[in-house]
């Protein structure tokens, strides 16, 4: 095989080819320097294969071939052909689900079938902004006689965008999906830890018809590649998903360097709120979906979960039993719930945050330990007995970890559930409607569901209060993180003042 493509093989597709160069221009290609680094299979600590890593040097080929694209063929493409750019291109994943989202499970470690599902929604979301490429609109004002004064949408330029390894080609298509629709040419890392599910998505890009250089996607370490990304002098906007820490780098990065424009989707540390009138047995379901939806590594994961003080003892002995009924394993096979971390660097963190829980005080009620004796395996855990400015309590673990925490009035919910840094998204159960709008509507988070967790939707915009980040990813708030508006003023006649 060629030295940028390689030969593996899935239990659920067998053996497939896969791209392991850097995809810049619609060709996969070596990096400058021909280096390259390992991938690691989480779910039994084995090398996968090697792919080329990014330098900045390839960073500044990225952005060059994306540049002369944005001003060169893409500009030329009308709004319905980006449109139908983007539905061919969903056609595609569609066509090609299972390879997909068995490479996703090989690579990241979530279920296959958790991964179908991230597959299946990313087809949802390019359909969606490809449905809004010919529906990006100005206005006319009507300000004075003798003047015509119109208002234009236009993309930004070129966008770097920095993608996560929790949900590596879902991220991917919340990223692309609105900044193609408007017209701009992207350079997209993926991370490190995950790269394989986006070159094997590439493929389908000079497929689905795109110009060379509106869409390049490279692997690469955070440190290098994205650095460079952040502090480019030629990139006009950065989008980010990732922990707050992060962020803040980049946000300076871009600020140091040409003021691009930035959208930042961060962390979180979720408050489930659980009222005495819930409906005990949904709620469970709820809450350990809330929690240990793909293995705890999701950045709205509902990690503090707050139980009136009425059921709290038949709650926590409800959801220990359900918790522990999680089936934790093997990606591939088809019963299994909850994956390994992704990689050893994460489940030290996590072990550590458990650690602390135990050494500050908090009860394990089940689990605390890992699971297995191969593999990034970590059980389901629950910790009681918290207090409010325990590390677990504070700090984003993103790990199947939880603290139950008893309350007795909504007043005082309220204020254990605004007692972090973050604001990015929450939950409510209960059957008076009252309660649940009220709450709702007093919660500082980006999002708020009441008597479920985790339903997420292209249509629906998601981001966070406070620390959770800057601006909206998805439904028609996200076409706002990639146009720019012109005003335009023409002067009908008449005498010139003065």
């Amino acid at each position: 095989m060629s030295n940028v493509f390689t030969e593996l093989k899935t239990p659920t597709t067998g053996t497939y080819k896969q791209p392991t160069g850097l995809f810049i221009n619609n060709e996969f290609v070596e990096g400058v320097e021909k280096k390259t680094f390992e991938v690691i299979n989480p779910a039994t600590e084995e090398v996968i294969c090697s792919v080329h890593e990014a330098t900045e040097a390839d960073v500044d080929i990225a952005v060059k071939a994306a540049r002369d694209a944005f001003e060169g063929p893409w500009r030329q493409v009308t709004p319905q052909q980006r449109g139908n750019l983007l539905l061919k291109l969903a056609d595609l994943i569609e066509k090609n689900l299972e390879l997909l989202a068995s490479v996703e499970s090989l690579d990241n470690g979530k279920s296959i079938t958790m991964a179908r599902g991230d597959v299946g929604a990313v087809v949802g979301c390019i359909r969606y902004y490809g449905g809004w490429a010919d529906k990006i609109e100005g206005k006319t004002i009507d300000i004075a006689p003798d003047m015509f004064h119109y208002t234009r949408l236009e993309p930004i330029g070129v966008c770097g965008q920095i993608i996560p390894w929790n949900f590596p080609l879902l991220m991917l298509g919340w990223k692309i999906g609105p900044a193609l629709a408007t017209g701009n040419t992207v350079v997209l890392k993926t991370a490190e830890q995950t790269p394989l599910s986006g070159l094997v998505f590439a493929q389908f890009v000079k497929e689905a018809g795109f110009p060379p250089g509106v869409l390049n996607i490279i692997s690469g370490f955070g440190k290098t590649a994205g650095a460079a990304i952040s502090s480019h002098m030629d990139i006009d906007k950065v989008a980010f998903t990732g922990s707050t820490v992060v962020g803040r780098t980049i946000m300076k990065a871009a600020a140091s360097s040409n003021l691009k424009k930035v959208t930042l989707e961060l962390g979180g540390k979720s408050p489930n709120i659980v009222f005495n009138d819930a409906d005990i047995e949904q709620t469970i379901s709820w809450v350990n979906f809330g929690i240990y939806f793909n293995h705890g590594q999701c950045c709205c994961a509902g990690s503090r979960i707050y139980v009136q003080s009425g059921i709290y003892d038949k709650f926590v002995a409800a959801f220990k039993k359900r918790a522990e009924a999680n089936k934790v394993g093997d990606p591939f096979h088809p019963e299994t719930f909850q994956g390994p971390q992704v990689s050893q660097l994460q489940y030290d963190r996590i072990m550590e945050y458990i650690e602390s829980g135990k050494s500050e005080g908090a009860t394990v009620e089940t689990g605390g330990a890992r699971h297995g004796d191969k593999g990034y395996f970590i059980q389901p855990t629950i910790f009681t007995n918290v207090s409010p400015k325990m590390k677990i309590m504070q700090e984003e673990i993103f790990g199947p970890v939880c603290a139950i925490a008893k309350f007795d009035t909504e007043e005082e919910v309220l204020q254990m559930a605004h007692d972090t840094i973050y604001g990015l998204a929450s939950a409510v159960h209960t059957k008076d409607l009252n309660t649940a709008i009220r709450v709702a509507n007093s919660l500082r988070a980006g999002t708020v569901w009441v008597n479920c967790y985790n339903l997420l939707s292209h249509q629906l915009p998601f981001g966070g209060y406070a620390q959770s980040g800057i601006g909206r990813e998805l439904g028609e708030e996200a076409l706002a993180n990639y146009t720019q508006h012109k005003s335009v003023a023409i002067r009908l006649g008449g005498a010139l003042f003065g």
